[in-house]
């Protein structure tokens, strides 16, 4: 089931009425009991939350990296772009630029989590 599916069931029984027939639910079913709407409710705000996560996510999250994206992000790492104009011109996120970039050994955590370039040897 698809979260917009998912949504509008929810949805519908939280507002005491039949997810498909529309019609209003009686008094005595479970979904009108005052703690199960709440809990519908709850549910539905998580949903609706995950559903705007999804849709801002970058088109090319979670796709795998090539070896041309590794190179062109190290060059544009190079040149003094920031994580930001990187993520944006990649389709990706910030925190996805900074994996890559330390999986590829451009730059790496210190103890207190900031980042910075390798020390040169």
């Amino acid at each position: 089931m698809e979260i917009q599916e998912a949504i509008k069931v929810i949805r519908a029984l939280a507002d005491g009425v039949h997810p498909e027939t529309r019609e209003v639910l009686k008094e005595d079913p479970v979904c009108r009991n005052p703690q199960v709407v709440m809990a519908l409710n709850r549910a539905l705000a998580a949903l609706v939350t995950q559903e705007q996560r999804e849709l801002k996510k970058p088109a090319s999250a979670g796709q795998y990296w090539s070896r041309a994206e590794d190179k062109q992000v190290c060059e544009e790492l190079r040149k003094g772009m920031s994580f930001d104009e990187i993520a944006a011109t990649h389709n990706r996120s910030v925190p996805s630029i900074i994996v890559r970039l330390v999986k590829l050994g451009k730059i790496a955590p210190d103890k207190s989590g900031l980042l910075f370039p390798p020390q040169v040897a």
